[in-house]
C-alpha cells in the first residue's frame, strides 16, 4: 500500500516494534481481564447483532475509504456496525444494543466496539493496524460451520489459522500480518473490541493517546459515517 495512510502505517509500526515486543496472540485473561464480561454476555450481543440487517451496516470502505483495497476487493460485503470509534461513542448505535452499551460503560480500557459481519465467501486480503497502543479482541457471535461441522470462518494472525466458534474469543496484535475469510454460505457475525494495551513504556503510552485522541477527534467530525 502506498497512500500516505499506509506510509504513515508503515512508520509507526516502525517505531512500535522497536519499543514493545508482543507475540501475535496474547493471553486475554492476563492482558484484558474485562474480556471475560463480554464473553459472559455474548447471546445477548448476538441476539443485538441478529437484530440489524447486515444491509443496514456501511461497508468498512464507506466508513474508511483508505481500507477499499482490503474491504471493496472482490465484490463481496464487509460492514460494520460501529457503536464506539477511538473512544467516540455513536449514540444512536449503542441504544440499539443496550448490552453492549452496558459493557462499554463498565470497561474504560475498550476504545472501539463493532459488531462485524462477514458475507459468504468474503475474503478479507492480508493486511497490518498500524500500531502497536491498542489491541484486538475478537469474540465469536454467530461462526457458521462448514459440512465438517468445523467453524468455517478462518482469522489467519502471523500465518496462523484460528477458527472461533460462538462465545469463543481471542486477543491479539493486529500490527501482524493478517487475513480473513468465511469459507460458508451464511454470514459471519463478530464483536471486535479495540482494546488498551497494558503495560506500555511511557514514552509509547503518550504516543498511543496521542494517535487515539487524534483519531477520536477525526470520529467525532464524522458521525455520519457510522449511521446504521
Amino acid at each position: 500500500m502506498t497512500t500516505l495512510y499506509g506510509r504513515a502505517g508503515d512508520a509507526l509500526r516502525w517505531i512500535y516494534d522497536h519499543r514493545i515486543e508482543a507475540p501475535p496472540v496474547l493471553d486475554a485473561a492476563r492482558d484484558f481481564p474485562n474480556g471475560a464480561r463480554f464473553v459472559c454476555a455474548w447471546r445477548d450481543m448476538r441476539r443485538e447483532a441478529l437484530a440489524i440487517r447486515m444491509e443496514q451496516a456501511p461497508r468498512f470502505h464507506d466508513i474508511m475509504a483508505e481500507q477499499t483495497e482490503i474491504s471493496a476487493n472482490d465484490g463481496r460485503d464487509w460492514r460494520m456496525f460501529v457503536m464506539k470509534a477511538y473512544g467516540a461513542e455513536v449514540p444512536a448505535n449503542l441504544a440499539r444494543c443496550p448490552t453492549v452499551a452496558r459493557l462499554l460503560g463498565e470497561c474504560p480500557d475498550v476504545l472501539s466496539a463493532t459488531f462485524s459481519y462477514l458475507a459468504p465467501g468474503k475474503h478479507i486480503p492480508v493486511h497490518r493496524g498500524p500500531f502497536r497502543g491498542i489491541l484486538r479482541f475478537h469474540l465469536g457471535l454467530s461462526m457458521p460451520r462448514g459440512a465438517d461441522g468445523v467453524p468455517g470462518a478462518i482469522l489467519w494472525v502471523d500465518g496462523v489459522p484460528h477458527r472461533l466458534g460462538d462465545g469463543e474469543c481471542m486477543l491479539w496484535d493486529d500490527t501482524y500480518p493478517h487475513e480473513v475469510l468465511n469459507t460458508t454460505e451464511e454470514m459471519r457475525v463478530a464483536l471486535l473490541l479495540d482494546v488498551w494495551r497494558p503495560r506500555q513504556p511511557a514514552d509509547m503510552a503518550a504516543l498511543s493517546s496521542a494517535i487515539v485522541g487524534a483519531a477520536r477527534a477525526i470520529a467525532r467530525r464524522r458521525p455520519e459515517a457510522f449511521a446504521g
